[in-house]
């Protein structure tokens, strides 16, 4: 029996489930990038990262070339870079609507509290 697809996006979900790893499909999306070039974009322990990339690698979501002794990291496939993207467009959407709500609440507030001085 194969595994029910809403599995296999929950797995994918739970790959992407880390701030490092986001950030280092982020730096990807522009171009590839040496893992030399990454350490202080990501500001994590050179250990750490290659922990990471790991995992982009086992879920193929990266793939590596090597030049001489320099490991380089590139992206799969340019949907990568699409979805965080459109992670992106999602975020500030919520966020937006999150900041509409909180001014609507101070805004309700304001009128709640009595002002200094009024009916007395």
């Amino acid at each position: 029996m194969s595994t029910p697809l809403y599995q296999l996006k929950a797995e994918f979900f739970k790959t992407l489930g880390h701030p490092a790893r986001i950030r280092v499909l982020e730096l990807l999306s522009e171009r590839e990038h040496a893992v030399a070039e990454m350490l202080p974009e990501i500001g994590i322990e050179p250990a750490h990262l290659s922990q990471q990339l790991a995992v982009l690698r086992r879920a193929n979501l990266v793939v590596t070339r090597k030049e001489g002794s320099t490991v380089y990291y590139s992206l799969t496939s340019p949907h990568v870079a699409e979805l965080l993207r459109v992670a992106r467009t999602i975020l500030s959407g919520v966020l937006a609507g999150q900041a509409e709500l909180l001014a609507d609440l101070r805004g309700g507030q304001e009128e709640a509290e009595p002002r200094p001085g009024a009916g007395s």
